[in-house]
């Protein structure tokens, strides 16, 4: 294969069976040395290399990608600027251990996160290396802050798969099964899904499901077997991620704020796959005008490279030398990609997230239009859920026929993945184009059509 800079095309181009022969090969080889346990679905893609929204496989066929390796490469696929960063900083600097020296790169990015992040300031920031352990990290500090032990979390929520953020998980079985009972005490209330509110028409009144909510905590939980002034912290997603791209109805946010304040509890929002423009805003949480205790980033915030970040009011993160930290935690050149990608974002395409997104929903919406079997568009930005139903009366859902259609998107050429039991999310690269959109949902309607 060429290693020239690939030109972007109009439309995806499949020329071998899919997977081709060197994906095939490539697959077996996986299936004997690597670990089978990831999640991967059902589709096979052996990428080989990428550029903005484009992805191309070993055996030449090109893909319009709207997964972004689920929400990651929020500038695109090797954005030239972000590569130049992580070039440059390469050729000086690429690891000196954060825990035990200094340099100006974790400053400077903990900074730029004190201006950004839905915060109150002064804030401190603790870098990892992923997802789960910035999530970690939230857990260790709500439990040494408050000297409390218990934890409230969601179903269907996605916080991780390590010890300490997999006992807030709860969006699939197949993450416990084996692992035990969980090591945190954490409780579970269900989400606030407005299109499919699990609450008693009684428990919301007049503020739906997010009034259910907000009353199963305090009138069941802190009533019988959750005593508020044991709690360390509620943990939520703005937007569910795992659990089906859920946006959280507009009141919920701000009723957890209420519950925390009033009970000495931390809100720590789990921004992860939400954060980093993708919702049209640099964060989920500002929709709702909510500042948090504590958030948590990851994904989108070094375009493709690992880092994570948990930042937290600064009064909060004033433990000592020793209680947690990471070697790999604040790489060099992961923060030089991570600085690079805050800048992009704030240069526009946090903006066009929204506007390109708002886009893309309105073309779903036609669709759901057109279609009996797709019960619900919902999300913001370009963090968006299409729902697959048996019928719209019953609203049953549909997880084989979603199944069929990610498959049938995927042997057009389009990118897309699976979330919950029965959705298609879209979490494209915030580069994304208008007509790129349009390609995309031409594919999806005869991918659809090819379904049902």
């Amino acid at each position: 294969m060429s290693t020239s800079t690939m030109a972007p095309p109009q439309r995806p181009n499949i020329k071998t069976a899919l997977p081709g022969p060197k994906g095939q090969e490539i697959i077996a080889a996986d299936a004997q040395f690597v670990t089978p346990s990831y999640p991967r679905p059902a589709f096979k893609l052996v990428a080989e290399r990428a550029q903005g929204v484009w992805v191309e496989d070993v055996d030449g066929n090109v893909f319009l990608d709207c997964n972004a390796g689920v929400a990651v490469c929020s500038t695109g696929h090797c954005h030239p600027e972000v590569v130049r960063a992580i070039q440059e900083q390469a050729e000086q600097l690429i690891h000196m251990c954060g825990t035990d020296y200094y340099y100006r790169h974790m400053p400077a990015l903990a900074k730029k996160l004190d201006e950004i992040v839905p915060v109150p300031s002064p804030t401190k920031t603790h870098f990892a290396n992923s997802g789960t352990e910035a999530v970690e990290t939230a857990l260790k500090l709500a439990m040494h802050a408050t000297g409390r032990e218990k934890f409230i979390a969601f179903f269907n929520s996605f916080h991780g798969r390590t010890l300490g953020s997999l006992s807030l998980t709860s969006s699939r079985s197949a993450q416990r099964l084996g692992f035990k009972r969980a090591v945190l005490d954490v409780t579970h209330v269900p989400y606030p899904n407005e299109f499919r509110n699990p609450f008693a028409e009684a428990d919301c009144g007049d503020g739906g499901a997010a009034q259910g909510a907000l009353n199963w905590i305090e009138e069941r939980l802190f009533k019988t077997t959750t005593p508020a002034e044991e709690v360390a912290a509620i943990v939520v997603e703005a937007v569910q991620g795992e659990g089906g791209y859920v946006p959280a109805p507009k009141t919920f946010l701000k009723g957890l704020r209420r519950i925390c304040d009033q009970h000495g509890i931390l809100l720590i929002v789990d921004e992860v796959q939400s954060g980093m423009g993708r919702t049209g805003k640099m964060f989920a949480s500002e929709h709702y005008d909510v500042q948090a205790d504590i958030v948590c980033i990851a994904k989108g915030i070094g375009s493709g490279l690992p880092i994570g970040a948990c930042v937290a009011r600064a009064n909060l993160m004033d433990w000592k030398p020793g209680a947690h930290a990471s070697t790999f935690g604040g790489n060099p050149v992961c923060i030089a990609a991570a600085l690079k990608t805050i800048e992009l974002l704030q240069g526009g395409l946090v903006q066009n997230s929204a506007e390109v997104g708002a886009y893309l929903k309105s073309g779903l919406e036609r669709l759901q239009k057109k279609y009996e079997c797709i019960g619900d568009v919902r999300g913001l930005g370009m963090m968006i859920g299409v729902e697959f139903v048996t019928d719209r009366d019953s609203n049953k859902a549909a997880p084989e026929l979603r199944d069929r259609v990610e498959m049938a998107c995927f042997e057009r050429g389009l990118i897309i993945l699976g979330a919950g039991a029965n959705t298609i999310r879209w979490s494209p690269p915030l580069i994304l184009t208008k007509e790129n959109v349009d390609v995309a949902l031409e594919i999806f309607d005869e991918a659809i059509a090819a379904s049902i």
